[in-house]
């Protein structure tokens, strides 16, 4: 009998002892480095070739006389002959930086702004209730809306920019830490307050870092909301005192009727967009991923 009774002891022992071992192969972290070939595989090449193909199908379309006018949809070619004379005359890196600076200033006044703005919304029950649908509102408002008169307001200066893109980006940077706020277990908030940390300290230890998940859609909204409200302000407000942006090159190309300036500034307002996220927003996100054992690391 007693030796039975070991049996199991040990058998039950060997079962925690696997389990415990599968746990821990679960919890490792992959410290090696990818070889190239497979990040090459992963990474890179998806995205070489769906852009392939929209060149293939864009080109085919003017090959084949599927659309003739070339003042609707100009050749792969012509687009690139005039990103290319644009280089060559050095306005293509002004084109970009003149959106760029302004867009990135914004967004950090924007910033400087939505951050307290939501902590006080999301902490405060008079506060909430007053601002919170207007802050709701105003992120649903086309940014567009607010360019006519930021004009009559500021005049046509980088003042008016600047105040279409804060309206355009704080309700978002403030509704998405109010989002995070509320996903905070309440149990970290008494933890915090056992330990000390009230007030000030509450929010920076505990709050804070709870909410970042929310926080960091609510910035990549943000900068979304910042660059369409920049764009638009540019195409409306144009003037030559302003330099050219991305947004005015589009309307230039417009009054124009030049197609291809046209998908030139569309394609650069596009690779500007996509290299924010992927320089900026995409490490935020993995490394909040990676702090809270979601992502494992490679």
């Amino acid at each position: 009998m007693a030796s039975t009774d070991s049996t199991t002891v040990a058998k039950d022992g060997n079962d925690l002892a696997g389990l415990e071992a599968g746990l821990d192969a679960l919890e490792t972290r992959q410290t090696g480095r990818k070889p190239f070939r497979q990040t090459f595989v992963e990474k890179i090449l998806p995205p070489v070739i769906a852009i392939a193909l929209v060149l293939a199908v864009w080109q085919a379309l003017v090959s084949f006389k599927v659309v003739t006018d070339p003042t609707k949809l100009p050749a792969p070619s012509a687009v690139w002959d005039v990103v290319h004379t644009a280089w060559l005359k050095g306005d293509l890196l002004g084109y970009i930086w003149t959106s760029v600076s302004r867009g990135l200033l914004g967004f950090c006044f924007a910033l400087l702004i939505g951050t307290p703005l939501g902590l006080l919304v999301a902490r405060v029950k008079f506060v909430r209730a007053a601002l919170g649908p207007i802050l709701s509102g105003l992120q649903s408002l086309p940014s567009v809306a607010w360019v006519p008169p930021a004009v009559i307001w500021l005049g046509l200066n980088n003042s008016m920019m600047y105040a279409v893109i804060l309206l355009g980006a704080v309700p978002s940077i403030a509704n998405g830490l109010v989002s995070g706020v509320d996903q905070v277990p309440p149990l970290f908030l008494r933890a915090g307050r056992t330990l000390g940390a009230t007030g000030l300290q509450g929010i920076r230890h505990i709050v804070l870092p709870a909410a970042l998940p929310g926080y960091v859609a609510g910035l990549k909204q943000g900068w979304a909301f910042s660059w369409r409200s920049l764009m638009a302000a540019e195409i409306i407000a144009s003037f030559p005192d302003l330099g050219v942006g991305l947004g005015q090159l589009l309307e230039d190309g417009r009054n124009a009727s030049d197609m291809a300036m046209v998908f030139e500034a569309i394609l650069l307002i596009l690779i500007v967009g996509i290299a924010i996220d992927l320089l900026i927003f995409s490490p935020l996100e993995r490394w909040v991923l990676r702090n809270r054992g979601l992502l494992v690391k490679s």
